[in-house]
């Protein structure tokens, strides 16, 4: 096989790429090369009349059996998947690789808020990558300056930091807090650099965020994680008291209604609590609402239900409809404590993203659209209520808006596998025995009618289970 070899001298390179490519029968393709006997490399060669790379690879076309074989040759195991291939989506309806419709009340773990290819979202996208996708935070953009100010005008924050995910957010804001102490307290050798996190939480799986985890079976293949952090029972103010120390407690993280968890909401009392604790002991209080937040609860905010508000407060799963978003809000006093070079993101708040997320939050955003969350989250634990309330099995059926939680006393798992052999995807959560409701916020009630119809006939598989 004849090649030319294009060499990484600038030079050389410009001269060939100004040869007319469009009207040569030459192409472009990659050479595998052996150096040393060791695995191929490639590197890129101009080729004369040699055959298209392989694709064999490819998954188009493909069937669910011979993709997941695929993807279990090719991927890193860290996923029990569900058997099923999506290929597309439209609104709360799912699509496979053999053509079979699911009804989603999943929304990508409540990420989906405006269903699947909403028409302003896919234009926001395409009209932004038209013109601009990323330039990184050396420079200014105008849409995340604009997707900035609209999370400061609608909620408690000043300031705003953006990240690519909720664990990110997580760990800006574990680095905030502990910047924060250092810089108000600057004659205190030691300052606070402790935490407090909660039973049946999740923050994240990065280190730092890990360690805000309460969750064992997270935590220990990884330890010794980042140390500090104190477990304390989720809504047990005087534990928590007990817990929080002037001088030693850095910041408090708790999620106004946990997900991962299993659906547990906090009270009143007890967030009114936090805050009073945190302020008495000059410790911040961090809301987690990356699962919670952005229109779920039919609250803007879901700490808005309850009228108290955090220092800092981070955010990511709704905020750009599907694309990777994290963002982490603060007040002025705690960014004052922030300067240039504390923390940065390559990715984080690019233009792309941040024009999708604009179109997000201001359709979310809207009173009329939180109303219609809030109305169909009552109807659908109402007629949940009353179709599987009087099962033996259901322990509780809880839950804001359109976060709502199914306890059971058995293992959720045959449930799960019975109602997406009947075309609905749900989710768990909690130790395994919560059925976990997180449907696009722009789902109908119609829709939500047929999600209890499902689950309600596929209800006698938990008997079956049992007897077993």
């Amino acid at each position: 096989m004849n090649s030319i070899h294009i060499s990484s001298n600038s030079t050389v390179f410009h001269s060939l790429t100004h040869h007319r490519w469009l009207s040569s029968p030459y192409q472009l393709y990659p050479q595998v090369i052996k150096i040393n006997g060791r695995k191929p490399l490639t590197t890129s060669c101009l080729n004369i009349d040699v055959k298209a790379p392989d694709s064999s690879r490819k998954v188009t076309g493909q069937n669910s059996k011979g993709v997941m074989e695929l993807e279990g040759k090719v991927m890193v195991g860290t996923y029990g998947r569900e058997p099923v291939v999506l290929v597309s989506g439209k609104g709360c309806k799912l699509y496979d690789v053999e053509g079979r419709e699911y009804l989603d009340m999943t929304s990508g773990i409540a990420v989906n808020a405006l269903g699947h290819c909403d028409p302003d979202w896919v234009k926001a996208v395409v009209d932004q990558a038209h013109v601009l996708t990323h330039v990184s935070n050396v420079y200014y953009s105008v849409p995340q300056v604009e997707l900035a100010k609209h999370l400061v005008d609608c909620s408690f924050a000043d300031r705003v930091f953006f990240t690519n995910s909720g664990t990110e957010a997580n760990e800006a804001a574990i680095k905030f807090a502990r910047k924060f102490q250092r810089h108000s307290n600057p004659d205190v050798k030691d300052p606070a650099t402790e935490f407090i996190s909660f039973t049946n939480s999740f923050h994240g799986r990065t280190m730092g965020a890990l360690a805000l985890t309460s969750k064992e079976q997270y935590r220990s293949p990884f330890e010794p994680v980042m140390p500090g952090v104190t477990f304390v029972e989720y809504g047990n103010i005087k534990a928590t008291q007990e817990s929080i120390r002037h001088g030693k407690t850095a910041a408090v993280f708790v999620e106004p209604i946990q997900g991962e968890g299993g659906i547990h909401s906090a009270t009143k009392e007890f967030l009114e609590f936090l805050r009073t604790a945190c302020d008495d002991a000059g410790a911040l209080l961090v809301f987690d609402e990356v699962q919670c937040g952005l229109g779920r609860t039919g609250y803007l905010w879901a700490h808005e239900a309850y009228g108290i508000f955090p220092d800092i407060m981070t955010l990511a799963k709704p905020l750009a409809g599907g694309l990777p978003i994290g963002a982490t809000l603060v007040t002025e006093r705690v960014a004052s404590s922030i300067n240039y070079g504390d923390h940065g993101s390559t990715f984080a708040g690019g233009s792309l993203v941040c024009n999708a997320a604009l179109t997000v939050l201001e359709k979310i955003s809207k009173p009329e659209f939180l109303a219609s969350v809030s109305k169909k989250g009552l109807y659908f634990k109402e007629i949940l209520q009353q179709k599987l309330g009087g099962n033996s099995h259901v322990k509780e059926i809880r839950g804001l808006g359109l976060i709502i939680g199914i306890e059971l006393d058995v293992p959720a798992s045959p449930l799960i596998y019975a109602c997406r052999n009947s075309g609905l995807l749900v989710l768990t959560a909690g130790k395994g025995n919560v059925v976990r409701l997180v449907p696009p916020l722009t789902v109908t009630e119609q829709e939500l009618r047929l999600a209890a119809d499902i689950l309600q006939n596929a209800m006698p598989v938990l008997d079956e289970n049992n007897s077993e």
